[in-house]
This record gives structure tokens, sequence and C-alpha cells, in this order.
């Protein structure tokens, strides 16, 4: 890539993430005052582009305002891509699936109470009630780095008896030929991308987590499950398929790329790519 000019912008607070590092600047007209004062404000604009492009940038992503979350609207749910589960044994089930809660610390405890209301409040799992039978249950580990933590489901034992989903993931090394014949590229990242897919109702028993505080289900994807990465790869591929097919637009698993030699041409496809219909 050493031959390869590039101007880049980036975009954020969205479902789909720009993400090459900037620098942040002042608004330099009122189209920019506009776009920051709204709901895309923590989006960045490179320096590299001219006070016209950054102009015109900010107008298409502010027109296409619809495809980027909100505090109104902080997650959806993207149709006709529903998470399945097939498990490759019949009931009963090994006592393997069925696990206890992992002990935690008082400073984790606190942690994965403030998570699981914060998935609570999004739609992302519900309370499994005291009556209903529960088969499979996962433990969660709290992850934590430099005082910020994850919640990570150890769904190892169920992904031991998932079926596997052979859809195939590209190679980068076929995408990285790709980027070197652009000079406008952008990079976006499907925010919370697995949790936009609902979980079909026959398999959210599959997707039970339990902690100290209750059994909960999974209403959306989880992340650690098996079969994520293709069935996230072959739901982009058929949401994009002309402009997959083009040329210009690169897609491995929830990071899509945009390639173009021309701002205009750039323009066009970003125009074409919020404005499908899941987005």
């Amino acid at each position: 890539m050493e031959n390869c000019s590039i101007t880049h912008f980036i975009l954020g607070n969205d479902y789909l993430i720009i993400q090459i590092p900037v620098i942040k600047v002042s608004p330099v007209n009122l189209q920019l005052e506009k776009f920051n004062s709204g709901q895309l404000n923590e989006a960045e604009i490179s320096l590299h582009l001219t006070d016209k492009q950054e102009s015109e940038l900010s107008s298409l992503l502010s027109d296409h305002r619809g495809a980027f979350a909100s505090e109104k609207e902080p997650l959806r749910a993207i149709i006709g891509h529903e998470v399945d589960i097939i498990l490759n044994i019949e009931r009963s089930y090994p006592p393997l699936l069925r696990r206890r809660a992992y002990p935690v610390s008082p400073k984790s405890r606190e942690a994965l109470e403030t998570h699981i209301k914060k998935l609570l409040d999004l739609g992302v799992i519900r309370k499994v009630g005291h009556i209903e039978e529960v088969e499979i249950t996962t433990p969660v580990i709290v992850a934590w780095h430099n005082e910020k933590y994850r919640m990570v489901g150890n769904f190892t034992s169920l992904n031991t008896y998932t079926v596997p989903d052979r859809y195939p993931i590209p190679k980068i090394q076929i995408a990285l030929t790709q980027i070197s014949q652009a000079f406008y590229i952008a990079t976006m990242d499907a925010l919370k991308g697995f949790h936009q897919n609902v979980v079909t109702p026959r398999a959210r028993k599959y997707l039970r987590i339990i902690v100290h505080c209750g059994v909960y289900e999974y209403l959306r994807r989880p992340f650690g499950i098996k079969n994520a990465p293709s069935h996230f790869q072959r739901m982009m591929n058929e949401i994009f398929p002309e402009e997959n097919s083009e040329g210009w637009l690169i897609i491995y698993i929830d990071d899509t790329i945009v390639c173009s030699k021309t701002w205009e041409e750039d323009i066009y496809i970003l125009s074409r790519v919020l404005t499908k219909p899941n987005l």
C-alpha cells in the first residue's frame, strides 16, 4: 500500500461506526454545527478533508440519522435474520449443560448486577420465572481490565453440542488487495452487532445464563456462542449482495469497509449503505 494515497473520515455513536484514528476538529460551518449538536455529536471528522468535503459528509450523515443509535432507540432488531441453535443431542441433556453460577467477589457482584440491569433495560435478556423449567444454564465471567469490566458467558459446554454453521469467512488478504486500490476508505463496525439479532423462541432455552441473582434468558444473540461469526457474515452478505459483487464494499463479519477512488463516489456509496432497510 506504499502508493496508496488515502483520505478518510470517521463517524461514531451509531450502528455503523467508522474507526479510523483522527483528530477532533471544531465545526467549520453551520452544517457541521448542526451535525455536532444533534444525536451524532460523538462523531469526529478528519482534518484530511477539505471544508467542502466536511460539510458534505456531515450533511449526508445528518440526512441518514435514522441509521444511527439514539437515546430513545439505542439498539435495534434486524428483521429476517433470527438466531437459531440446533444441538446434536436429544433430551435429556447431559449435566455438563446445567452449570452453576461462578463465585464472584463483592466488586464483581456489583458489576454483574449493574450490567444485568442494563441488558434488561435494552431488552437483550429477560429474567426466567421461578416456575419455568430450566434445563440448560451457562455461568458468566466478569473480566476486568483497567477498572473496566466485561460480562462474558462461558458457552464452552453449549458450543460443544451445537451443530456448526460452516458458512465461509472472507480472507483478510483479499480485502487488503481491494483496499490498496482505493483513495477514500471508510471502516465501519456494527455497534453491538450481535445484540441486533433476535433469538428464535425455540432457541432461547439454550441461552440462559446463571448468576448469583438468578437465571436470565437471552432474547438477542449473546457474544461467545458458536456460529455467531458465520451467521453474521451470511446476514451481511445477504443485506449487501449488489454492493458486495461490485467490489467497493468489503464485509468481514461486523466490520464493513467502503472503498472508492473519488470523493463523489464515496459519498454515493455511503448513501447507499446507510439507506439499507435493515439499518
